[in-house]
């Protein structure tokens, strides 16, 4: 079975699609977690990940493994384990980025639908309902006011150790999300068949309760 969850930045994907993965025993796939690592690896190789010809030239070099450990990912990208380093603002920004190139977008999608078609799998992130599981069995999107997100990443960056003020994460995610929808390339967007669920009043666990009703086929 395959189930994607689509939706803005801070919108509760990551977190909703975990629980559900765990309640149902699937496999969970963050796909914005390998944008943000190969935006943090090419940003290490010194390429500008707003330039798309240095980044397309780059691919070829970039290998990239999406390994599970019971329930956690691990993104590997030539060799280098870049999970514990794509949590930053600076790494959400980059993978905006670098997703906007046709290239990129082609090369992870590749591995994303591989990984699919090896297990009961839930992916979240920006364009897997529309693109890159267009026949999953479910498919959802998540969404919240500006607000709302802010509230939650500043939440969880305060977790990790980085101390960002409300406003900048808001104006932050206002970019991310005006970049999203108008890229050229597979922009955000809700797909007609996608159940959307609104989160600005909701936690993440009655979020992820009403996916699990529905997958569960509970009036």
């Amino acid at each position: 079975m395959q189930i994607a969850i689509d939706g803005p930045a801070g919108a509760g994907k990551s977190t909703v699609a975990r629980e559900v993965a765990a309640q149902l025993g699937f496999k969970y796939l963050d796909t914005g977690a390998m944008y943000r690592a190969i935006g943090v690896a090419l940003a290490d190789a010194g390429i500008d990940t707003a330039d798309g010809a240095a980044v397309t030239d780059a691919l070829p070099s970039v290998e990239m493994k999406v390994e599970f450990d019971g329930d956690s990912q691990k993104v590997c990208v030539n060799g280098q384990d870049m999970t514990g380093r794509i949590r930053s603002p600076e790494a959400a920004m980059q993978a905006s980025s670098v997703a906007a190139f046709p290239g990129v977008r082609d090369k992870l999608v590749e591995l994303q639908r591989r990984t699919a078609a090896g297990y009961d799998i839930i992916m979240d992130g920006r364009d897997i309902g529309s693109y890159v599981l267009p026949d999953a069995d479910y498919k959802f999107y998540l969404t919240a006011s500006p607000r709302a997100r802010a509230e939650r990443r500043r939440r969880d960056l305060l977790r990790l150790g980085q101390d960002v003020s409300e406003e900048e994460i808001e104006a932050e995610i206002r970019r991310r999300d005006a970049q999203d929808m108008h890229r050229e390339y597979a922009p955000l967007r809700q797909a007609p068949d996608q159940v959307l669920i609104d989160t600005t009043a909701m936690s993440q666990q009655e979020a992820a309760a009403e996916i699990l009703r529905i997958v569960r086929g509970q009036a």
